[in-house]
């Protein structure tokens, strides 16, 4: 009785760390996967930003070099 106690302890302890290795696997893939795409979204928004502030430069020149007209 003995025997087939520590073989099935045995059996569910290696089946235990498989499945632990497996879910460590499959969290740090999942890791890397929303890592990547919150990457891609901070740097969609900061091109986004870039756009923005450059096209509000060009604004801000084309103003600049408008005359000054008086309101009277």
């Amino acid at each position: 009785m003995g025997y087939v106690l520590r073989v099935r302890f045995s059996s569910f302890f290696a089946g235990a760390a498989v499945a632990s290795a497996y879910g460590f696997y499959y969290l740090h893939k999942d890791y890397k996967i929303a890592h990547q795409a919150m990457s891609q979204q901070i740097s969609d928004l900061h091109k986004s930003l870039d756009e923005r502030i450059s096209s509000l430069e060009k604004l801000k020149e084309v103003e600049s070099l408008k005359p000054f007209e008086d309101p009277e």
